[in-house]
């Protein structure tokens, strides 16, 4: 197959060149993309479902091979194992946007699979799995509702730059990736600098400019080298079992669906749902060999249009809340004894329990990335959801691909009012309690009052809030702080999260096929008002950090040595801080600019840990009184240590205040003895005298 290609400008010298017909020609699609020296292939294949689903069954497996880098993989086994957190987001970025993009109905199997070939540690290839995705899917025999458009949009030196380098990224106050349609957005995702609404419309203006000419060039090599798209078998419930449903449900789901307890309002439909199948399957079980998951897709539609009429037409919420308006909150810190940091957030049934543990420098979570960037973090959120916050039980394992995206998303919205240089490494762990709806803003609420409860002078006050949207017949309805049932039989989930002076973090999921810029900002000032009354509320339980960290937090003492000290501190080997360690406790980070972090248990061990680093690293000053070894003996004097490094000469004049006929009457090899430094001579030699500082001391 001959390779067809294109290539697109985004702007600054940079482009992005998409082609096919050169690798992985037996998939339905596939495409090599890339920028600069990164490259990656992207394949779409599929299969026909075989049975009725009510779910698309779509599959985004990206994966980063160390061969890319031309590089081993660190360890004994030198093979790419499980996939790493990166791996994981940029699994959820690629599907997100595409996933809206298919008929109703179409539940074929689909896998995409994005490797990355190539890594110049310079350009990203995330926003390149996302357009690569897209353009497999449009030269595919797939019904694929697109091609959209997806790059990384930074501000670096007053400008806008679309997919910025890892060294532009270094200098951003903003981090947005964006993908759309012309005109329409419909994900995004990402953090700023505390940055305005205006400004993040404004970002993303520029990135629709973008987005149109990679649409553009995905439709002229799709007409160069697409296949034909087939016509797609959709799996739809069947006319007379909707009809079916409906006469025999109906009137019961719209008597209950508006209870506003998630549990009973989904026990009551549970209910409803079991009555209709016991009076129907008589008549349709032998017709619709799955009679059951048929009328449960069937009825779970009367569910969701029932729901969305009553907010389209007659502004009702399930939980009879207006449109603008927060569900109950309730705000704690200091729920558990030992921790450094703990908050509980709850806003309606939504619970997170956030605890903060204060560790030292070497506690920080360190990556060795192909693709270039950071290769440590020293702030970082961890979000669990067990099965018990939403009423169930079902299989315990690790944190799966949601755990690690919320998370993130937490993670990111509150790294920008952490204090720089701190010498902590600061954890957060999101224990999610109940859920019913934006369990990760609730941790970005929690994760602010923990923070603060942990005495981490964090700049402000984060939360974070969630918008929906209903879109019914040129109709649509902008919901503040959506529940779960808001969530699931709704068109959009916008979470933004931020301080009173800006946005901090943000992302856009959608189920329909976009949405007009303009709409999104709405949902954005919407939003900020909602922030602005959390966080009010949050400054009622704690308005700033405490003055000081818990007593059970390790202490910490910094200190500035000359770099030429660095080595006596570390000894041969690393004896000297292993000696401190053993004998303290205590841990000690030594920076390359001299700076020494000390942490330890107590007080008592911190005066122990620095007395000792003191020792190494101090230098002699005239006048002072020291606790020397005698490490030599002359018949003239003695060779005392006065600290590691350091010599002087306690000369038998100096011996004391009487005539000493020999050395060994006053001291002997390995003892110590108390001196004065009393000067330095031309050569550099330390003089001592014992009676002198015998003098003084009394």
């Amino acid at each position: 197959m001959e390779e067809k290609k294109v290539t697109i400008d985004i702007g600054k010298g940079k482009t992005v060149e998409i082609s096919t017909g050169k690798l992985a020609n037996l998939a339905n699609g596939s495409v090599i993309i890339s920028q600069g020296e990164t490259v990656l292939l992207a394949a779409a294949c599929s299969a026909e479902a075989k049975e009725f689903s009510d779910f698309l069954p779509l599959q985004v497996d990206y994966r980063e091979k160390y061969s890319a880098a031309g590089r081993f993989p660190g360890g004994y086994i030198k093979r790419e194992g499980r996939p790493t957190e990166k791996e994981i987001l940029t699994c959820r970025m690629t599907d997100r946007p595409v996933r809206p993009l298919f008929p109703d109905g179409f539940y074929d199997e689909i896998q995409i699979q994005v490797l990355l070939l190539s890594s110049d540690m310079s350009n990203q290839p995330d926003v390149l799995s996302v357009l690569g995705a897209s353009a497999a899917l449009t030269l595919s025999d797939l019904p694929f509702q697109g091609p959209i458009g997806a790059l990384r949009v930074g501000f670096v030196d007053g400008e806008f730059v679309a997919n910025p380098t890892n060294e532009e990224m270094e200098n951003s106050s903003l981090d947005l990736v964006y993908a759309g349609l012309p005109d329409k957005v419909i994900m995004i995702e990402g953090d700023a600098k505390e940055c305005t609404e205006e400004f993040l419309r404004d970002a993303m203006d520029f990135a629709n400019g973008v987005v149109k000419k990679q649409v553009s060039a995905q439709i002229e090599l799709a007409k160069m080298a697409g296949k034909s798209k087939k016509t797609p078998k959709l799996h739809l419930v069947p006319d007379d079992i909707m009809l079916a449903l409906s006469s025999s449900c109906c009137a019961d789901i719209e008597k209950v669906c508006f209870i506003p307890e998630k549990e009973k309002r989904q026990n009551a439909l549970d209910q409803i749902l079991k009555l209709a199948l016991e009076k129907l399957t008589p008549e349709f079980g032998a017709k619709y060999g799955q009679f059951t998951e048929m009328s449960s897709a069937g009825f779970n539609k009367l569910v969701e249009k029932n729901i969305r009429n009553k907010i389209i037409n007659e502004n009702k919420r399930i939980d009879g809340r207006k449109h603008d308006e927060i569900r109950p909150l309730s705000a704690e810190i200091s729920v558990l004894p030992r921790v450094h940091g703990s908050g509980l957030f709850s806003r309606g049934e939504t619970q997170a329990l956030v605890i903060v543990t204060l560790g030292a420098g070497s506690d920080a979570q360190e990556s060795d990335p192909i693709t270039g960037g950071p290769t440590e973090k020293k702030f970082f959120l961890h979000y669990n959801f067990p099965n018990f916050s939403v009423g169930e039980v079902g299989r315990i394992s690790g944190p799966g691909r949601r755990e690690i995206g919320h998370g993130n998303l937490a993670e990111r919205s509150l790294k920008y009012v952490m204090p720089e240089e701190y010498p902590y490494t600061v954890r957060c762990i999101s224990e999610i309690m109940a859920s019913n709806g934006s369990t990760s803003m609730a941790s970005v609420c929690g994760g602010s009052l923990a923070l603060m409860d942990a005495g981490v002078p964090i700049k402000g006050t984060v939360a974070g809030i969630s918008c929906g949207l209903v879109c019914e017949e040129g109709k649509h309805v902008l919901l503040t702080d959506i529940l779960g049932a808001e969530d699931h039989f709704g068109d959009m989930d916008f979470k933004v999260c931020g301080t009173t002076s800006g946005i901090t973090g943000f992302q856009l999921d959608l189920k329909i096929a976009g949405i007009p810029l303009q709409l999104l900002y709405d949902a954005m000032l919407r939003n900020r008002v909602a922030r602005m009354k959390i966080i009010e509320f949050m400054n009622q339980t704690i308005p700033a950090p405490k003055a000081e960290v818990s007593q059970y937090a390790p202490r910490i003492s910094t200190v500035k040595i000359n770099r030429d000290k660095i080595g006596a501190l570390i000894g041969p080997g690393g004896s000297n801080i292993k000696a401190i360690t053993e004998s303290t406790g205590a841990q000690i980070d030594i920076e390359d600019d001299g700076t020494v972090n000390i942490f330890a248990i107590n007080k008592e061990a911190m005066d122990m840990a620095l007395e000792a680093v003191n020792a190494i690293t101090a230098d002699v000053e005239i006048g002072t009184i020291y606790r020397a070894k005698v490490i030599g003996l002359k018949d003239f004097g003695a060779i005392v240590e006065l600290i590691p490094g350091k010599e002087g000469l306690l000369h038998i004049s100096e011996m004391a205040n009487y005539r000493v006929n020999k050395v060994t009457d006053i001291c002997k090899e390995g003892d110590i003895v108390t001196v004065k430094v009393m000067g330095v001579d031309d050569r550099g030699k330390i003089k001592l005298s014992r009676k002198a500082a015998l003098a003084e001391i009394g």
